[in-house]
């Protein structure tokens, strides 16, 4: 169940080895992510959040507007309200000090993933968010969007594992 606003899952503590689909918007809708210094700036930032969250990023897709990741929790430790804020704080920090302007909207969207939900289907539905978006007609040609466990042929083609 996708959530908004300060109404986190109460029934639940975001610790442990969950899998979670998460979008974070971009402050007033400002298309943001329309150049690579930008993604790039961003996505180092996540890659910090999660080494030091333990996470790992299963897929990601920076659209114009917002960004979407699939991410796995490494540890029974592992907490993803934790990840989220640090993910958020550090890129907007980040962007900010470059350019002078609010990255993010305050609330996101989280998925928690069931058991019975397959990581490869909601990563490939990630990485086809730029085709669905008619920004481009097949997801190899988008350069924004990748993962830091599988090649993206290996999603979008389904020889994952998960």
């Amino acid at each position: 169940m996708p959530t908004h606003g300060p109404g986190h899952l109460r029934a639940f503590d975001y610790t442990g080895l969950y899998r979670y689909f998460l979008t974070f918007c971009c402050h007033s809708h400002a298309q943001r992510f329309i150049t690579a210094p930008v993604v790039e700036l961003v996505l180092e930032q996540f890659l910090r959040a999660a080494t030091h969250e333990q996470f790992a990023i299963l897929a990601y897709c920076f659209m114009p507007d917002h960004a979407h990741m699939l991410v796995e929790a490494n540890t029974d430790s592992s907490n993803a309200l934790c990840f989220i804020s640090r993910c958020k704080q550090l890129s907007g920090f980040h962007y900010q000090q470059r350019h002078g302007q609010r990255l993010w909207q305050r609330y996101g969207y989280e998925h928690v993933l069931r058991d019975d939900e397959d990581t490869r289907r909601v990563a490939r539905y990630i990485l086809e968010n730029p085709v669905r978006g008619g920004l481009i007609a097949r997801a190899q040609d988008y350069p924004f969007l990748g993962s830091c466990v599988f090649t993206v042929d290996e999603i979008l083609e389904g020889t994952t594992s998960g």
